[in-house]
């Protein structure tokens, strides 16, 4: 299990939970709270991550950063799951569309996001 898991999400309490959750699991995890600073993470180094992108965030929200991911060459390969409270079946089809790789509802089923990094790993 090489990749790190790189959560992005405004809400402090949502990182802390998730980021408990998957160290428990044995995963290495980042976190940052602006689609910004992740896209900044992302292309600063040649480590392998998993995005965890919360779709409602204010700014650039997770669909806009997903979009500028996919079509930022040396980073448009990064895995992203899709992380919403909207949980509608449009919602998962607005979110794929957007580009990302997976979808994930919040309140988080642990074993769902779990199977869902370990699929795209």
């Amino acid at each position: 299990m090489n990749k790190k898991i790189l959560i992005v999400d405004d809400d402090p309490r949502n990182i802390f939970a998730l980021k408990l959750t998957l160290k428990a699991r044995g995963y290495t995890v980042e976190s940052c709270t602006m689609a910004q600073e992740a896209l900044e993470t992302l292309k600063s180094g040649p480590q392998s991550y998993i995005v965890l992108m919360d779709m409602m965030m204010p700014g650039i929200d997770g669909y806009e950063a997903v979009r500028m991911i996919r079509n930022t060459s040396e980073i448009k390969h990064v895995p992203v799951i899709a992380v919403t409270a909207q949980a509608m079946p449009e919602d998962r089809q607005k979110c794929l569309e957007a580009g990302a790789d997976d979808y994930i509802s919040k309140p988080i089923d642990v074993d769902l996001l779990i199977m869902a990094i370990e699929k795209i790993s």
